[in-house]
């Protein structure tokens, strides 16, 4: 895939609206940085051509490809936690400067990417598109949703935002996953720390215009094809 290098070039983000998608997507908005979208069809199988590869090892979106990286060279990047720190660093906004700071944000960021994005994925996978209801994986992973919306609802409840009293990327981070709430099987109402966090990131116009990036394109995987594309051999195919 060329990498641009004019400095006028907006950054290429190759995307899908998915919670993952829409962390960059809402940074990207938040900051004003000029972009540009490239769909990534993920029930179509799009994640697997070579040219997304090259720029995505993982097969997974989003990736960016930034014309002015640091030294002045274009950039790739994927994984949607990496972007955000990425932009936070180009932009400096939405990472604090000082040190205890920076770490607030920074622990609040990794437990979005090794707790909420994991455990609520697969909690909606098994609630969702599991070809097989099973009970047990149902109420596991609905059981750590409710622990983990627990977790953030403490936090809330003696600060603004996940880092403090600043917005973050640990925010915009962690919003995007809980706006399924319902298919997780949760009430908001029983959160009502995070709820009041909740309405107001939904609130900021930098967020809504992130989560309708792509959203028209994005259908029900009611399609076996896509399904299997998602969930089956393909997924777990060795490249």
């Amino acid at each position: 895939m060329p990498l641009p290098s004019s400095a006028d070039t907006p950054i290429d983000v190759y995307t899908w609206p998915t919670p993952n998608g829409h962390k960059v997507h809402i940074l990207l908005e938040e900051t004003g940085l000029p972009y540009r979208v490239h769909a990534i069809n993920i029930g179509a199988g799009d994640q697997f051509q070579p040219d997304f590869l090259r720029i995505s090892p993982n097969n997974k979106i989003p990736a960016i490809v930034d014309p002015n990286g640091p030294d002045g060279q274009p950039i790739s990047l994927f994984e949607s936690g990496a972007i955000l720190l990425y932009l936070a660093g180009k932009t400096g906004r939405f990472l604090p400067d000082d040190v205890r700071g920076k770490y607030d944000a920074l622990q609040w960021l990794m437990f979005q990417m090794g707790g909420v994005g994991p455990m609520l994925g697969q909690n909606h996978h098994f609630r969702q598109y599991a070809p097989e209801k099973l009970p047990y994986a149902i109420d596991r992973y609905t059981n750590e949703a409710k622990r983990l919306y627990g977790v953030i609802d403490k936090r809330l409840s003696t600060a603004a935002y996940l880092a403090g009293d600043t917005y973050t990327i640990a925010d915009i981070a962690t919003y995007p996953w809980l706006r399924n709430w319902r298919n997780q099987g949760i009430e908001l109402a029983d959160y009502p720390h995070l709820q009041r966090w909740y309405d107001t990131i939904e609130a900021r116009p930098a967020v809504q215009r992130g989560v309708a990036v792509l959203a028209q394109a994005r259908k029900p995987v009611t399609d076996p094809r896509a399904h299997d594309i998602l969930f089956g051999a393909q997924q777990y195919a060795r490249r």
